[in-house]
């Protein structure tokens, strides 16, 4: 899952910490941080590690395999941010997005300086509220095709998603409650 599935899974702001923490830390640093934070973290890493054994994201990775091979995941990923998006009224999306750059901003101390960067342009261009725009999930797949070291920046990711929209709507509507279920279940797990 992309960034907003992420911060909508959570249960408390330190989680949603831990959840943005994980992709910018080594694995070796996951038990450095506060417990809450920590919690965010694990979270983040079951949501992964469900996602990726998941039957409805092996079948939504193969409408974009074809094109980005291994890359695959993180097209679906930013697609299902689409349709989790576009799932909440605007004002919920919007009144979500805020509390997030709020709380990320709390928390800035503890990332590292490219987090920091990132963080500046997620709040100015508002990403999180923008996913529910094609626009939005257009520049989302661009990002990601800049980042790819083997990727030409110049497919047609963004087509294949919009001839797609329907089929990948419903990997998500199949997909997304399985999710919320597991990540209850991994939550109950946590001190209370």
């Amino acid at each position: 899952m992309n960034f907003l599935a992420h911060s909508y899974l959570t249960f408390t702001n330190e989680q949603i910490v831990g959840q943005f923490l994980q992709d910018f830390i080594r694995n070796s640093e996951r038990f450095s941080f506060p417990e809450k934070v920590g919690e965010g973290i694990t979270l983040h890493r079951a949501i992964d590690t469900f996602t990726d054994a998941h039957t409805e994201i092996h079948e939504a990775k193969k409408i974009f395999s074809p094109l980005v091979r291994l890359y695959a995941g993180a097209f679906v990923d930013v697609s299902f941010d689409y349709f989790l998006a576009n799932s909440m009224t605007e004002r919920d999306l919007f009144e979500h997005s805020q509390k997030v750059y709020r709380v990320l901003r709390r928390f800035e101390s503890i990332f590292p300086a490219t987090f920091s960067r990132m963080l500046d342009g997620m709040e100015k261009d508002n990403w999180l509220y923008h996913y529910k725009d094609d626009s939005g999930i257009g520049f989302s797949f661009r990002n990601v095709l800049h980042k790819a070291k083997y990727l030409d920046e110049n497919l047609a990711v963004f087509e294949v998603f919009l001839s797609n929209k329907e089929k990948l709507q419903s990997h998500f509507d199949a997909f997304f409650p399985d999710l919320q279920r597991h990540v209850a279940k991994v939550h109950a797990g946590f001190k209370v």
